[in-house]
Order: C-alpha cells, then structure tokens, then sequence
C-alpha cells in the first residue's frame, strides 16, 4: 500500500483510500506489447535478408548499418534499468551533484570517435580482443577475453535483476517470475535475430525509455505546480548542488570527481568495451561509426537531465505528499516505482508504460551483453582452436553460445540479489574491471616500447589493485556501526534484504564523519575514480615491466595497433625523444610502400613476432623530400 494524505490527515492502509499497488489489465497489456514487439523484431531479422546464416551477419549485422540506429544501441546498451532506477533515487537523496556527470560525456565519446574508432575500424577485427593478439601475443588476447567475460556476466546479472525487484515491489509479482521472463524473452531475440536484431530493439527500447520518463516528469510536475515550482521548492531545499571544486579524490561526489573521473568511467565503456565496439564495427564506414559517437552525445544528455528531472520531482512530491512512518521502501532501488505508482494512479496504462521502460532498459542492455560475449567466446577462445571451423558450423554454435550466456544471466541475477544500491555497484563493477582493461588498450595504443610481458603483469596487478579497493571498502562497510556503508565507497552490505541504506541514510538524523586515516582513507576512494585509479596502475606497472624485461623495438609491432594520434601528440618534441618514446615503430604515415606488416597480413599472418629486443631502426627519420612526417 502507498499511504498518502487527503487534505484530513493520513491515509492509513485498509480505508479504501490511497494507491494499491496493482497493475491494471491495460498495464500488462503494455508490458505484454513490449516483449511481444521485441521478439517480434527478432522473428523478423531471423527470417529475413540472409537470415543469420554467416557468423558476420549474426555477430555484425554484415557491417550495414547507419549511424542513428547504432547510436541509439549505444545509448541503449547502457542506458538501463539501473540508470533510470538509479540516478532518479542519486538526485533524490543527495541532490544535483551527480548532474555534473554530463560534463564528463564530451571527452568520454569524442576521444573514442577519434583515437579507439580508427584503429578498431581498420584492423577489420570482429573481437576487440583480437586487437590485443596482433599488438602483444595470443596470451594477452586470452587473458583480457577472460576478464571482460567476467566483467559482463556480473553485470547482465545487476540488470537483470533490477527491474523485477522494482516489478515485484509495485505490483506483487513474483520476482523469479519477472527474471526467468525478461531473460528468456531477450534470450530468444538476441539467439534469432543476431546483432541486427539487437540493434533495432535497443532503437525501439530507447523510444520506449524516453517515453516512460517524460510520461512520469510531465504527470508529476503538474502534480505539484509545474516545473518552476518544482526546481524553486528543491533549491530551498538544498537539492541544487552547486559546483564542488574541492579536489579531494576522496570525497564521493566533486565536480572533479564526476567530470573527470567520469571520462576514465566512459572510455571504459565507449572505447574499448566490446558490447559498444561491435556496434563501432557494425557500421557501414569508419565515418558512420564515428558520427555515431557524436550523436550519442546530445541523446546522452537529454537522459541524464530527464533522470535528473525525475528525482527532483520525486523529492517535491515526497515533500508535499508525505508517506506514513513505517511505509517507506526498503530499499533506494524502489523509490522511483512507489512514486511512479502514486503519481500515475488515476491514470490507466501509464504505470505500464514506465514499468515497460524498465525492462526496455533491461532488455536492450542484456541483449547486448548475450551478443558480445558469443562473439569473444567464439572469436577469441573457440575459433583459434577449431581453424577448420565451417561457417555454418561457426553460425550454428555462435547462437547457441548466445542461449547459454542466456541461461547463465539467469543464474548471476540471484547472485546479484545480494549486492548493495544498484547504481552504485552496478558501476563499480565496471570501475573494477573495466578500468584495468581500458589501461590494457592504452598501454598497446600509446606506448609501443610495452611488451607482453608487461601487459600481462599489469593487467594482473590492476585487477588485484581493484579488488583490493573494492573489498576493502566491503569489508571497512561491514565493520562500520550498523553495517552502513561509508558514503564514498562501494559498499555492499551484508545479508538480508537488498538494504536498508535509505532508512539508515536519507531519513536518519546526520551524525558527525569518521574522518578515516592510513588504509582505511585509501578504501575511502570515491568509487568515480575507480577506473582511472586501475587503468593507471595497469599502464604505470606494465611500462616498468616491459623496461625490465626489454622493450619491444621496431618490426616487432604492427603500426597499424598503434593509434595514429601518437605521432601528433609528441610533434612538439625534439627529434631525438620522438625517435625514443615512439621506439622505432615506422608509422605508415612515415614511410612510402608496404610495410613489412602489409605483406605478412596479406600472406594469411594475423599474429605479430613475439617482441624481443632489437637495434630499432630510425622511427622518427629526418624530413626528406620523399616523407610526408604527421608533424
């Protein structure tokens, strides 16, 4: 029951007033539409065009798409059920500070478009993780197909979790039964239809997503006298953050710490992730994929303010239309659903349509995460150990791979169950993993003395480094009074019941900070700089290694894994240090005719020499008439 007030006084459960949280028949009607419509769409692609028969197809899409379906797949793969559960309960209870994040989208999609892009797009790889074979050796590509693994599985299993517990909070239904749902609808559509079909839902999903929020933010700002009103009452109530420049990595949320760390948080997403990659490689032309990094920018912003929009009418409403003590949601994942229902209650379909928004934003990100995952697994550990693989065999077990990852996320979902604030460690999760491997592909892309022996020791220490911090801040969580997590880390809390954050933290009275010392200061690292804090390490650790170990030299790696941004970027330096940082790597910007590289591809080579230490020849070689030097 939802007890709000009559202009009397409370409503108390039982007296005929007030919100029952139940859906109506046009409410499940709507959600009904939306799964019927998804697998539709995958129905369709299945038995369309070349119906899925080539591995390129299903795991490419045939590389024919435009630029505005893949953007909004871009905005989609991410864009979950965790950000629009999340960031509305984030502005609820901690006001506009997270806004800031926006300011980090700019560098976090433009330096993807212009340094990731080119350098995937023409390798013509289907795995990012080929990448790492061509650049290092078939250890370091084995090695970071195993964590991105790890990373995804984790993580389909926070979304998919998310929105059957809002599910079951608003409307009673069973929460397994939402979860076996969602995960057998997408399961179905991504297996059918391939990355085509995953492409075109995440665009009908994305229209869904936006429909749901802007339905909720209209309602409730009329609600409660308009928008105006809206933004003036949460300002007088300190809800309006303005701009933290305090420098402390250590607070949770600064501006520095959204705006800057958030950049590290999306270069691990939008540069080097394969789910958001093999939409980059699905696009028709180099320029298409990067006019879609630049389109995702406006539509990322237009989310983020709708998210923002929300808590803050959340917050008003809350205020004027108090609930009674004792009914309070258990948990901060559930605050958006408890007030979407009371809103939206005299208004049929509408509570549908945004519940439909959830699982739009569930769906579109496990899809994508069945589809990347099939494709590592077949590319990178199936493939190099069956060379003779026939396509329709390759076809054949790349979509069964897809219904077993399928199965799995189902699996992970419990354990999820068992996860802090869904925001906060659905991100984590990417800071602790996805940062280490975002400084694996920057130690190939910048730093052609790094070796495999290097990239494998740093790419271990990241992780360690990772989950030091991240359990650390569990464990410093768990032996804090009460089990209430420490407002900067990531904490996640112990058994019971998903938390109890919001009643211990947003309702509770404020007591003076433990100003933490020694280790128990660094497990207090804001969880935003959780992958800037781990990519630096794997690239610090793996450069010492490679200068013990002897660095790799001039034939010994490709020029075409080495991102054309490099030689720009050290143009202002004197000849001999280029000559030096750039390691005797001959750019084929640099030199005229085939490079030694050209001729071992087209020869049917796709792995480099292993990198041992050589005379390097000039790299950087004078200006002649006969050179075109980038700087």
């Amino acid at each position: 029951r939802w007890v709000g007030f009559d202009g009397m006084g409370p409503v108390l459960p039982g007296s005929g007033q007030g919100l029952a949280m139940e859906f109506t028949a046009i409410d499940y009607s709507i959600f009904a539409l939306l799964l019927v419509l998804s697998s539709a769409i995958g129905l369709f692609y299945a038995l369309s065009g070349g119906r899925q028969r080539t591995v390129q197809e299903f795991l490419l899409a045939n590389r024919s798409m435009g630029c505005l379906p893949v953007a909004l797949s871009l905005l989609a793969t991410f864009q979950s059920a965790v950000a629009i559960l999340g960031v509305p309960a984030e502005i609820y209870r901690f006001g506009t500070e997270y806004w800031f994040l926006g300011c980090s989208y700019f560098l976090g999609l433009l330096i993807p478009a212009h340094i990731f892009v080119p350098v995937f797009y023409r390798l013509r790889i289907t795995s990012t993780y080929e990448y790492l074979e061509l650049r290092f050796n078939k250890t370091v590509r084995v090695f970071g197909t195993i964590t991105f693994i790890f990373q995804m599985v984790i993580y389909m299993g926070v979304v998919l979790y998310a929105p059957a517990l809002a599910l079951n909070a608003v409307t009673g239904f069973d929460l397994w039964s939402a979860v076996l749902t969602i995960g057998l609808v997408c399961t179905l559509y991504t297996t059918l239809g391939g990355l085509k079909a995953v492409i075109w839902t995440d665009v009908f999903q994305t229209l869904v997503m936006l429909a749901g929020q802007l339905a909720v933010i209209v309602v409730g700002a009329r609600r409660v006298g308009g928008m105006a009103r809206v933004w003036h009452l949460a300002q007088q109530q300190g809800k309006i953050s303005g701009i933290d420049l305090d420098p402390d990595p250590f607070q949770r949320h600064t501006f520095w710490t959204l705006a800057v760390g958030g950049v590290f948080m999306m270069l691990s997403l939008y540069g080097v992730n394969q789910a958001q990659v093999q939409r980059y490689l699905s696009a028709r032309s180099e320029r298409e994929a990067k006019l879609s990094c630049y389109a995702v920018f406006p539509c990322q912003q237009i989310v983020l303010c709708l998210s923002c929009l929300t808590g803050l009418v959340m917050f008003v409403y809350d205020r004027e239309h108090p609930l009674a003590p004792g009914q309070r949601p258990s948990s901060s994942d559930q605050l958006v659903l408890y007030f979407v229902m009371d809103v939206l209650r005299d208004l049929p379909g509408l509570p549908g349509l945004f519940v439909a928004c959830l699982f739009s934003g569930s769906l579109s990100t496990i899809s994508s995460a069945f589809n990347s995952l099939a494709t590592v697994t077949m590319e990178d550990l199936v493939r190099p150990h069956c060379p003779g693989l026939s396509e329709s065999r390759a076809t054949l077990l790349s979509k069964l791979l897809a219904l077993g990852y399928g199965l799995l996320c189902l699996g992970m979902a419990y354990v999820s169950s068992m996860l802090g604030p869904v925001l906060q460690a659905a991100i984590s999760i990417f800071g602790m993993v996805g940062g280490p491997l975002l400084g694996l592909f920057c130690l190939g892309m910048f730093f052609p003395c790094a070796n495999p022996t290097g990239a494998v020791v740093g790419l271990l220490v990241g992780l360690a480094m990772a989950f030091w911090v991240g359990i650390g801040s569990l464990l410093q969580s768990m032996g804090g009074a009460g089990g209430v997590p420490p407002p900067n880390g990531t904490a996640i809390p112990p058994m019971g019941n998903l938390t109890t954050i919001l009643a211990t933290t947003a309702l509770a009275p404020t007591t003076a900070p433990h100003s933490p010392t020694g280790l128990e200061k660094f497990y207090s690292l804001s969880y935003m700089w959780y992958s800037a804090h781990n990519s630096t390490t794997v690239i610090v650790v793996g450069l010492l290694v490679s200068l013990i170990t002897g660095e790799c030299r001039g034939a010994a790696v490709d020029p075409r894994t080495i991102s054309p941004v490099l030689p720009r970027l050290l143009c202002c330096l004197p000849h001999k240090y280029r000559r030096r940082l750039c390691c005797g790597v001959a750019f084929p910007d640099q030199v005229r005719g085939p490079t030694p590289w050209d001729t071992h591809t087209q020869s049917g080579g796709s792995v480099p020499p292993s990198c041992v230490p050589a005379a390097p020849p000039l790299l950087c070689p004078r200006r002649t008439p006969t050179m075109r030097m980038p700087w």
